[in-house]
């Protein structure tokens, strides 16, 4: 048990117990940079009422950005998106249209730390219209966006600029669009809790050594199997997390992303049989209100599927699919969620955040920049000023 709302089950590996990890997840949670702060109570957000009183009672929004500029935001929407009254839009590629059918106004809300984010530039220059409302997430500084907001005269919200993207979903970044869908920032905040909460220390301490243990065993892909849909874009934002922070030095993790039970017709066949330099993360997250087979249709041939539901159909799959990895000493761990609430998203959020940090440090890298992604950014910008 992670917590009371998170079933944790842990690697099973012959690693060496350290004391090494447990002094740095100490020294780590006690810190006083703006990043582990986020994660607690104690962070004051950029934010105030009198801004969120202006776009609250809409029903319809537009999240504008880039990266972990809209990854968490997307990310608590999915997630909780049975408890949202309101339609977020995610505008996060250079996908951006404009539908001249479409005449309604909207309520856009622009992030970028920087402000120069070109992708979002272009998608902001695309789609804002006249009668919009806009609200921008950026630094307290001069650059596109601040200028742009400030021709519009929309409202600025400062981005802290001590906090990168990919690390913002517990900041302004994540829990103003948070507001706005009509759920609690502060219950997102868990850390003071987890730290008081021995089993989830312990267990993040040994998940870490096995994981440092798998990349000297050159394993270095880390899957998801997910069964939850609506973890999707979770795990599309742990996938940033976790690569743009570990992934230099020719060190680091990838990421991959498999949606069950779709992906057991195509890619659990390598999984099982292929390579071994992978490890596993079950997602399951259990649904009370799932849609029932019809019985009456039920063949004789398949009576076994009669009075079922899909949630029972999908967790039978993951506990066999469990069986059969264990049988074949393929190294998983195992998240199953019984609540599906801000909190155990907050949980969540911190477990991955602390996880990937402390990996940083065992690795010796640091896990807030991300140097060779800015080389792409000035070759870009050098192709489009002289082309």
């Amino acid at each position: 048990m992670l917590t009371p709302r998170i079933s944790f089950k842990n690697f099973e590996s012959n690693k060496k117990k350290t004391l090494l990890i447990k002094k740095k997840l100490l020294a780590l949670v006690t810190d006083k940079n703006e990043i582990i702060k986020s994660l607690s109570k104690d962070y004051k957000n950029n934010f105030s009422h009198k801004i969120l009183k202006k776009f609250k009672n809409s029903l319809e929004y537009r999240v504008i950005g880039m990266g972990g500029s809209s990854l968490g935001a997307h990310a608590i929407y999915d997630f909780l998106k049975k408890k949202i009254k309101k339609k977020f839009i995610f505008v996060d590629n250079l996908n951006a249209f404009e539908d001249k059918k479409v005449k309604k106004s909207f309520n856009n809300l622009i992030i970028s730390k920087s402000g120069n984010t070109i992708e979002t530039i272009v998608n902001a220059n695309i789609l804002i219209k006249k009668k919009d409302k806009n609200l921008f997430i950026t630094e307290k500084k001069k650059s596109y966006l601040s200028l742009l907001a400030k021709k519009l005269k929309a409202e600025v919200v400062d981005h802290n600029n001590y906090i990168g993207g990919r690390y913002s979903v517990l900041s302004e970044v994540g829990m103003l669009p948070a507001e706005l869908m009509g759920l609690n920032h502060q219950k997102f905040r868990q850390l003071n809790n987890l730290v008081k909460n021995k089993f989830f220390m312990k267990a993040l301490v040994s998940n870490v050594e096995s994981t440092i243990y798998f990349l000297k065993a050159k394993k270095f892909n880390s899957i998801i199997i997910n069964y939850d849909e609506q973890s999707i874009n979770l795990f599309n934002w742990y996938q940033q997390l976790v690569a743009e922070s570990l992934g230099k030095e020719k060190k680091g993790i990838l990421p991959i992303v498999s949606v069950m039970p779709k992906d057991n017709h195509s890619v659990m066949q390598l999984y099982l049989d292929g390579f071994k330099n992978n490890f596993f993360t079950f997602f399951y997250s259990k649904e009370t209100n799932s849609v029932k087979i019809n019985n009456e249709s039920v063949l004789l041939e398949q009576k076994f599927l009669k009075n079922k539901n899909i949630d029972q159909i999908m967790y039978a799959q993951k506990k066999a699919t469990e069986i059969v990895f264990k049988n074949k000493n393929i190294p998983f761990r195992s998240f199953e969620i019984s609540k599906r609430d801000e909190k155990t998203l907050g949980e969540l959020f911190c477990f991955f955040i602390l996880e990937t940090i402390l990996i940083s440090k065992a690795l010796k890298i640091n896990p807030f920049d991300q140097p060779a992604v800015e080389l792409l950014k000035k070759e870009t910008k050098k192709i489009l000023i002289y082309k």
